[in-house]
């Protein structure tokens, strides 16, 4: 099975930490020419040193429609081609019960979580995969197949961007493939408030597989999905969650990657 990236350009938002650090890591390491995006200038300089092969960032601002045209269109100057885009940039501003969010987080939680995905996509579409064939992967999380009493917003979201990729797929092929992985609970600073002392602990061994997530799991499956070898498969959500969604237990039903 090849799961080489050369001669790719890869797009990762959300790419400086965490889940998309792990996933730029892995492209990068696959032989892709990576680029990593989020807003903050020091972080991605950063990161990207510590990634290596030539790894290549933009500053930009995900949830902002003419930051993300200035930023493909970068790239596309830098590298000329957007060969694999992943989506993983999100937001969680509200935690509490849905029925009392109020519209600005709403939205906001809206804007960067399904409606950044379909613009970039749009833009990279446009831009080089319509004429050129590629692969996109939105990063999606396992809350969007369950409830939850505090990250609801969030996990109608997630939802969303699954069925927004089943959608897309069937509109884009037959020579760009669009998935998605949905993580279970990763150990990341975005999670750390569910994860970090004795309450991780506990969700772990409710897990068939009795631990949490690491980014690398999320990148391992993200880095199949933007090779060739997985080119008779589109439209598709791989659950990446140790099980848990299988689980007895209700304690795991409350994830965010």
């Amino acid at each position: 099975m090849d799961l080489r990236l050369d001669n790719k350009v890869v797009v990762v938002t959300g790419g400086s930490k965490g889940i998309g650090r792990g996933i730029a890591q892995l492209a990068a390491d696959s032989g892709g020419q990576v680029v990593i995006v989020s807003r903050k200038a020091d972080q991605l300089e950063a990161a990207a040193k510590e990634i290596g092969h030539g790894c290549d960032w933009i500053a930009a601002n995900v949830g902002e429609p003419d930051q993300a045209e200035r930023c493909l269109q970068e790239v596309m100057h830098r590298h000329g081609a957007i060969d694999v885009l992943v989506n993983n940039a999100a937001a969680n501003p509200y935690a509490g019960p849905t029925i009392d969010v109020d519209l600005a987080r709403w939205n906001k939680t809206l804007q960067v979580n399904i409606t950044a995905p379909l613009v970039w996509t749009q833009l990279a579409w446009n831009l080089w995969m319509k004429e050129h064939g590629g692969s996109i992967i939105n990063i999606s999380s396992v809350g969007g197949f369950t409830t939850s009493l505090i990250l609801g917003v969030y996990d109608v979201t997630k939802a969303a961007l699954v069925h927004l990729t089943k959608q897309l797929a069937s509109e884009l092929g037959p020579h760009t493939r669009v998935n998605c992985v949905a993580p279970g609970l990763i150990k990341t600073d975005f999670a750390r408030v569910l994860w970090e002392g004795k309450r991780g602990a506990t969700v772990a061994q409710e897990y068939p597989l009795k631990r949490l997530g690491e980014p690398q799991d999320i990148a391992a499956a993200t880095i199949f999905l933007a090779t060739d070898a997985s080119s008779w498969i589109t439209g598709q959500t791989i659950i990446c969650d140790g099980g848990g969604l299988i689980s007895p237990s209700k304690t795991g039903t409350t994830p965010i990657e």
